[in-house]
């Protein structure tokens, strides 16, 4: 596992300014760093939440090759993990930054999700996931969402309505009965756990996963009833 360190400069690998703003693709060091409009997203230091944000929603399902939706490609530990499980049956993929989406294709961050993109499993959606999740028909088994530092630290503003009453209703109306949602976030939020129940999830509960200093990461987990 490549080491973080931020004594280490940052070394600017792409920069593009797209429809919600800057998108910045950096190396530090061993790492790779994703940063939307100055607020750094995620990086390739570990992934361990990342994974568990997958694994957690598939222990959780009884369907045979359920379908799942990843909100957000960022440097691609969500894909590549369900890509690696033979279970998953279509593994759909939201990623509203097109530079994102090329630096996995043509760019540096394709060593880890070639083999994932090369999977017929695989459908990468270049949209925007709140309005994906409120404009299409699809249904899916396990929502594994992504897109944030967390209910309580959203990347922009639109964001935020992800995360309210009528971004969670689009979110269980997506689900198939019995089906999972399963957010990640830096920090763990109650607030989040009360709306999820209010919005008609059962379930509900965070699994914490520790990190080297600070408060741990978790992942929010709820049922459609």
């Amino acid at each position: 596992m490549p080491v973080r360190d931020h004594s280490v400069p940052a070394e600017v690998v792409d920069r593009r300014e797209g429809p919600y703003g800057e998108v910045v693709l950096r190396r530090r060091g061993g790492l790779l760093e994703i940063i939307a409009n100055g607020c750094f997203l995620m990086d390739t230091h570990d992934g361990r939440s990342e994974r568990l944000l997958i694994d957690a929603a598939l222990e959780r399902l009884s369907a045979d090759a359920p379908a799942v939706l990843i909100g957000g490609l960022g440097v691609g530990f969500s894909l590549a993990h369900a890509a690696a499980d033979p279970r998953w049956g279509r593994i759909a993929v939201a990623e509203r930054e097109g530079a994102i989406i090329d630096w996995h294709r043509t760019g540096p961050l394709g060593a880890i999700s070639a083999a994932a993109l090369a999977d017929p499993r695989v459908e990468v959606l270049h949209t925007d996931l709140v309005a994906h999740l409120a404009d299409t028909r699809d249904r899916y088994d396990a929502l594994c969402l992504d897109i944030d530092n967390g209910p309580d630290w959203t990347v922009s503003d639109a964001n935020d309505a992800l995360y309210g009453p009528a971004g969670l209703a689009a979110a269980r109306a997506r689900l198939n009965p019995g089906g999972i949602l399963a957010v990640w976030s830096a920090q763990p939020s109650p607030a989040f756990e009360e709306a999820l129940r209010t919005a008609g999830f059962a379930e509900v509960h965070t699994l914490e996963i520790p990190v080297s200093r600070g408060v741990p990461d978790v992942v929010h987990l709820a049922r459609r009833p």
